[in-house]
């Protein structure tokens, strides 16, 4: 009778962390930026139907790279709870660092127990009334959860595009500023310099000023404008925005 094999506990948590390491390094980044409006939300992501951005409830916005399947469940999870919170209480008891914590404890709870990890990078972002009240929470595939300030970048390369991101950073930037800050760094994602037009970009904000609702989706129209103006740093205060038919609101 053979012997059963043995992998002993430490190895096994180090297989896990490095599998799913592999696995979200194979996709493209997303970076999450403060700037004088509120937060924007940048993903590499040419398509148009499964989103890396999502709004999670009235002020709090989700980010995610990895495997699509893993953090779409892990969206609508967050969904369904942050509405049933303010449904039986008040909408304003919904925090995204309550969020943070559930999506931390899932997958620290399958990376301990399930013997192949989730492979998922997300951040959670709260939009609050003044710029120091914003809050943005990375939690990683081990159930890891990092408090981040101004800026932060997941998947591909994300050490890289947070060091671009750092050396151009500015919390007082305009929209249009920030968007070309993010897409600067995430273009130059594997030290490799090239162009990210409106095709290959998934963009939304959390606005500060914006009634109830705070995410807004920008696309279409009012991205390529944004992105022209950031390149030729002409870009206007966010208030000043001008509206075209195509932009997107989520609803």
């Amino acid at each position: 009778m053979s012997m059963p094999f043995y992998v002993a506990p430490e190895q096994q948590m180090k297989d896990k962390a490095d599998y799913a390491r592999k696995g979200i390094a194979r996709g493209r980044s997303a970076v999450v930026l403060q700037y004088d409006g509120g937060i924007l939300m940048v993903a590499d992501n040419m398509s148009r139907t499964l989103h890396k951005i999502s709004e999670l409830y009235d002020r709090i916005g989700f980010a995610a790279v990895g495997r699509y399947p893993e953090f779409e469940n892990l969206r609508l999870m967050g969904v369904r709870f942050a509405d049933v919170r303010g449904y039986q209480y008040d909408r304003r008891d919904v925090s995204g660092r309550q969020l943070a914590n559930i999506y931390a404890q899932t997958l620290g709870t399958v990376f301990s127990e399930s013997p192949k990890p989730w492979e998922v990078e997300i951040v959670v972002a709260e939009v609050g009334e003044s710029a120091t009240d914003d809050e943005i929470y990375r939690i990683t595939f081990d159930g890891s959860i990092v408090d981040e300030q101004g800026f932060v970048a997941v998947g591909g390369s994300s050490e890289h595009v947070s060091g671009r991101l750092k050396d151009r950073f500015a919390a007082d930037a305009t929209l249009a500023s920030a968007l070309n800050t993010a897409t600067r760094a995430l273009a130059d994602e594997n030290a490799e310099e090239r162009e990210l037009e409106a095709s290959n970009l998934e963009v939304a904000v959390l606005e500060r000023a914006r009634e109830h609702r705070k995410f807004r989706r920008i696309h279409g129209r009012r991205l390529r404008t944004l992105l022209e103006e950031g390149r030729s740093g002409t870009g206007k205060p966010a208030s000043s925005r001008n509206q075209g038919s195509d932009d997107g609101d989520e609803g």
